[in-house]
């Protein structure tokens, strides 16, 4: 299938949106919008948009950034960029043309 690679980058794991973290929120906006698969990359140090070092550290459990990356059909990535957008929530994002597929027994 043709879709979108998606890696969105949190510099911190701290910003909450519903009662939720950085990362719970956007897979559950990522399943809200049809795409049922991620993987969360927990980055030991970044520079967010404003410059800002950010690094995991055991007393600073909230400040540490990851990157979660996902691909679906382009309706689907679209749809999850316009739900992240109005989320209030800083991130990054880059994203690619990619072709994928799923694999294994059982997959709908």
């Amino acid at each position: 299938m043709q879709g979108s690679q998606l890696t969105v980058f949190a510099a911190t794991t701290g910003p909450r949106r519903h009662h939720q973290t950085a990362i719970d929120w956007i897979l559950n906006e990522a399943r809200q919008a049809g795409i049922h698969g991620a993987t969360v990359v927990e980055v030991s140090e970044c520079v967010d948009v404003h410059g800002k070092y950010h690094a995991a550290r055991f007393v600073e459990l909230g400040d540490h950034p990851v990157a979660i990356t996902l691909a679906g059909e382009n309706d689907c990535v679209d749809a999850l960029l316009e739900r992240l957008r109005h989320g209030n929530v800083p991130l990054v994002y880059t994203r690619c043309a990619v072709e994928y597929e799923v694999l294994g027994s059982g997959v709908p």
